[in-house]
């Protein structure tokens, strides 16, 4: 069973996260060859006060 876990910042809509799981779906399906059933997509929003990048959180840039 694949899994994709893709981490972002948040402020993507609802409609953008549905689009990017079915084109990974899609890519992942033709790509691994395994039923799109099996196939398991995290999306984990992750705030700019948690992430940092060069020693400096994203939120200070």
């Amino acid at each position: 069973m694949p899994i994709l876990h893709l981490q972002m910042h948040p402020g993507r809509t609802d409609d953008q996260k549905r689009a990017f799981a079915r084109e990974a779906t899609k890519a992942a399906v033709e790509t691994l060859a395994c039923p799109p059933e099996s196939l398991e997509i995290l999306i984990t929003e992750i705030a700019k006060d948690y992430w940092a990048v060069g020693g400096k959180l994203k939120s200070e840039a």
